[in-house]
């Protein structure tokens, strides 16, 4: 394969893309519809409930944000005419049968264009509710199947999974499926969540106290099963229903690890949402967060976000047209070009010295190195005897001086339980010994090396990112700029 026949595979191609407005699908549209103006038609659900709003949607959510820049830089008042030609927004919702299409004509359209099914809707809230998460990320995977085999002229089904499917296993994972066990009986975990539902009913629950039960339940079921999370859970589950039900129809699996800002395409550093390390940017730029539990060699397995996307365009050329197979990809870095999480203290500690956040009192807010405790036991400690018990001691006295410590009770507090939030959320990554194998993704890799124009448009190589460079001057000030409040 060729560069060249990337470009000619995606002339005149009709797509499907699923979760229009999210991150990943976002910068595939972009993509696509930057290098390869002859595309024939991308059909793209949103979750709406008709066409104005769906309209509406990828118009406030994708076309206005600065994602799109590049293409009105383009187009300029001919963007809308272009987006007109090529794309047609379908209001829907994966978790209904047909999609949620309720247009019957759009609907036989789509059955009668559709080549390639590009499925990236899910929810990636660790601890979604389990409802939602199931609804979502399991039985959604499923209706998208069978969408898909609906399409006569159905050429491939690439399904956006992520790595970590394979739970807190240690050691070199392989792009295979024997991490995830036997089928789980998914109707069953339906039916045990509505009873749940019901019980809460009948206790007549509150809308909040239905929620965190939920969420508690997903935790309960995901660790019962062996999974860290309700996310990793319920994609894996996905992945379960899909392989089981593919028929035969081609699909991919499309695991990514942690997707990080934009490292070239279409400007270094777009970033949309907090996702993962990000959170503890955030948190060490505000001085929210001074120390963490982690193992100093732990392997943080990222990759920006448009390498992330050349290499589901080149999973798609590579398995377009083939047999009923199942092929599997791990889209990171923890193979070839491996980052610790001493790096990633080192680099977040020297962009906030040289380049200190200021707060909304108008001064800067300034940073000390971050401390390392090595193990959950040395945090429980460390933050009982540092935070917990003065505070208590504190509390005593701000009630002995008639709340004259208030303010300062409340900030530690709430900097206490925003740690406490961060580890619980991510404490199976913090001290993570999984590493990614990508021997799949090595192949697309090599396969693009053959063109001469591999740089130009379609490299996913994570050999040539230098870390430290990527985080100063690209990352770090995506995060800075698009999401600290």
């Amino acid at each position: 394969m060729e560069l060249d026949s990337i470009l000619d595979v995606l002339d005149k191609k009709i797509i499907l893309v699923t979760g229009a407005t999210g991150f990943l699908a976002k910068i595939f549209v972009e993509k696509i519809l930057r290098v390869q103006p002859n595309v024939k038609k991308l059909y793209l659900l949103v979750r709406a409930t008709d066409s104005m709003s769906a309209l509406r949607r990828f118009q406030t959510e994708a076309v206005e944000k600065d994602l799109f820049k590049v293409l009105k830089e383009k187009y300029h008042t001919n963007l809308q005419n272009f987006l007109s030609e090529k794309v047609i927004l379908v209001p829907g919702d994966i978790t209904c049968e047909n999609l949620g299409v309720k247009d019957s004509c759009l609907k036989e359209d789509m059955w009668g264009d559709v080549e390639v099914v590009v499925n990236t809707a899910a929810s990636t809230n660790f601890f979604e509710r389990y409802d939602v998460a199931l609804a979502l990320n399991t039985f959604g995977a499923k209706f998208v199947l069978d969408f898909a085999k609906k399409c006569i002229n159905i050429k491939l089904l690439l399904h956006v999974s992520t790595a970590y499917v394979s739970g807190e296993k240690p050691g070199i994972i392989l792009e295979t499926t024997s991490y995830l066990g036997e089928m789980i009986d998914i109707k069953h975990e339906k039916r045990i969540i509505e009873d749940r539902l019901k019980e809460l009913e009948y206790h007549n629950a509150n809308e909040q106290v239905v929620k965190m039960a939920m969420k508690d339940f997903g935790r309960q079921r995901a660790n019962h099963y062996g999974w860290p999370n309700t996310y990793v859970f319920t994609k894996a589950l996905g992945e379960m229903v899909l392989q089981h039900c593919k028929g035969d129809i081609p699909l991919v699996i499309f695991r990514p690890t942690i997707i990080t800002s934009t490292y070239k395409e279409p400007f270094p550093g777009w970033i949309e949402g907090i996702r993962t390390i990000d959170n503890f940017i955030v948190g060490y730029g505000k001085d929210r967060l001074r120390f963490v539990p982690s193992d100093p060699e732990c392997v943080f397995d990222v990759l920006p976000a448009d390498m992330v996307v050349n290499a589901m365009i080149a999973a798609i050329v590579a398995n377009v047209d083939q047999t009923s197979s199942v092929t599997i990809y791990h889209v990171g870095s923890s193979v070839s070009n491996p980052m610790t999480s001493t790096m990633i203290q080192k680099y977040i500690y020297m962009y906030f010295t040289q380049h200190p956040w200021t707060n909304k009192n108008g001064k800067p807010v300034i940073v000390s190195k971050l401390r390392t405790l090595k193990s959950m036991a040395s945090f429980q400690r460390y933050i009982t005897l540092r935070f917990m018990l003065p505070l208590q001691v504190l509390k005593v006295v701000n009630v002995i001086l008639c709340q004259a410590f208030a303010g300062t009770c409340k900030n530690i507090e709430r900097k206490i339980n925003f740690v406490l939030w961060l580890v619980k959320l991510y404490q199976p990554y913090l001290f993570s010994k999984s590493l990614y194998d990508d021997i799949n993704t090595e192949k697309l890799r090599n396969m693009v090396r053959e063109s001469k124009q591999d740089d130009v448009f379609f490299n996913f190589d994570p050999k040539i990112i230098d870390w430290e460079d990527y985080f100063l001057h690209t990352h770090i000030p995506g995060v800075v700029r698009y999401e600290f409040k």
